[in-house]
């Protein structure tokens, strides 16, 4: 049964088609019973063409009509028409004459802001003003031009207008009860994390932030972190789950990891050697390239390390990266991540105590060339206390260049096992990277299997 049907009316196929049908995609990992068609309005132009026959069809019962940089005016007047039944449409980049509406009621609207700070309100099922809200929160998404952020919106129409998503039940807040549990559990860590000026501010930051914004959540905490911000979540999140949240690692999409590298099947040692990468040739495994996650990808100067650690079948990895924070300054950050083997080679487990929050992810190595040139690893995580599950993916290589046109090919069939588009990596800023703090703990160990040659 098809829970909501979406028609798209798109005139500029090769750019608008192909990101629309990237969403279509995107939309089915959260629920199958997902529909969105995609149509371009230069159909509508011939009027003998069977595809106008059966978009009217579509809209007659579509939930949602999606309308998206439309301004033939010819095309215009036919959506009015065709469309006056669809109860909720969006319109991007289109017409003027075009007008909003939200479960059935038309919506003017020409207010700016942040993306998220009007959702909350509309989750919790405040009705003041909620559908242009709603309007507001969409447009301002697609100014973004990501397709996680205009699935999610998407997913805010649906849950308000159609039916409740359970993917957006974080959103509501728990009130009363999350309030005493702080106060009963974790007095000394809230009144530590007020008199510490860092950690009074990453709360205000937060404070302004939707639970579900991740790049505004961590752009938070990595700007404002301390041992009271870590004390402080440590004790409400992640040991007494005061805001009642939950998250999952997501299922989807399945991305399979490489089955063979120089021409053998890869095992669990050899796996784990491609992760240790250039590290002992190098004062590093590998350098982000680029990352398809806007929140935790796109931080500059991304250094890996991969070791093995002294305990046996132990494996570690850890991530030194630069942040610009919220106040102009330049600082570097490291996480220590515990990583464990898969049951097919090329798959692991990582886990990471990350500012007092528990994160668990699934990483993959999709592909990396023969020659150690560049690699493509994908994950998929969970802070399950904070409520948040995500995906990504980053694009390394061990000076942080982009692979040549020669490894193109091999590059973008890569990214389409890991269901991304090359448009959608943020390019990481490796130009200015001054004494990273790297090093390795004493007894550490490399390579089992590989010979890396010395890369100059």
């Amino acid at each position: 049964m098809i829970a909501a049907s979406f028609s798209t009316v798109d005139c500029n196929p090769q750019d608008h088609h192909s990101f629309q049908h990237h969403v279509v995609d995107r939309l089915k990992w959260i629920d199958e019973g997902f529909q969105m068609l995609v149509f371009s309005d230069n159909i509508l132009t011939q009027s003998d063409d069977p595809r106008v026959e059966a978009l009217k069809k579509e809209l007659s019962h579509a939930d949602i009509l999606v309308v998206v940089a439309v301004n033939n005016q010819e095309s215009v007047k036919w959506i009015q028409t065709s469309g006056e039944s669809v109860r909720n449409i969006i319109c991007f980049d289109s017409s003027p004459t075009l007008i909003n509406k939200l479960g059935g009621s038309y919506i003017h609207t020409q207010v700016k802001g942040n993306i998220f700070t009007k959702i909350t309100g509309i989750i919790q099922g405040n009705n003041t003003n909620e559908s242009v809200e709603v309007v507001q929160t969409v447009s301002e998404a697609w100014d973004r031009y990501n397709s996680d952020d205009i699935r999610f919106c998407l997913l805010v129409i649906i849950n308000a207008y159609i039916r409740p998503v359970p993917i957006l039940k974080n959103l509501r807040s728990k009130g009363l009860s999350t309030l005493n549990c702080m106060i009963k559990n974790c007095g000394p860590q809230i009144l530590n994390c007020l008199l510490d000026p860092n950690c009074r501010k990453a709360l205000q930051c937060l404070n302004r932030c939707s639970p579900v914004d991740q790049v505004c959540n961590y752009q938070c905490i990595a700007s404002y972190e301390s041992p009271q911000l870590e004390a402080f979540s440590l004790c409400v999140l992640q040991k007494h789950n005061c805001l009642e949240l939950d998250a999952r690692i997501p299922d989807k999409p399945y991305v399979p990891p490489m089955v063979q590298f120089r021409g053998e099947d890869l095992c669990h040692e050899v796996a784990e050697d491609l992760f240790v990468g250039w590290l002992g040739s190098l004062d590093w495994s590998w350098r982000v390239v680029a990352g398809q996650n806007p929140a935790y990808d796109q931080f500059p100067c991304q250094y890996q390390l991969f070791y093995r650690g002294k305990a046996r079948g132990s494996f570690w990895y850890e991530p030194v990266f630069q942040v610009r924070t919220l106040e102009g300054k330049i600082v570097w950050r490291r996480r220590r991540y515990r990583v464990r083997r898969g049951k097919i080679p090329g798959t692991f487990y990582f886990s990471v105590l990350d500012n007092g929050v528990v994160s668990n992810e699934y990483w993959t190595i999709v592909d990396v060339a023969e020659d150690l040139s560049w690699g493509l690893f994908h994950y998929s995580g969970a802070a399950q206390v904070a409520g948040l599950a995500y995906t990504g993916a980053v694009l390394v290589s061990p000076n942080g260049q982009y692979p040549n046109e020669m490894q193109r090919p091999q590059l973008i069939s890569a990214l389409k096992k890991s269901g991304i588009k090359e448009w959608e990596l943020y390019t990481v800023d490796n130009r200015s990277c001054p004494d990273p703090p790297l090093g390795l703990p004493e007894g550490s160990g490399l390579h089992c299997k590989l010979e890396v040659k010395n890369k100059k």
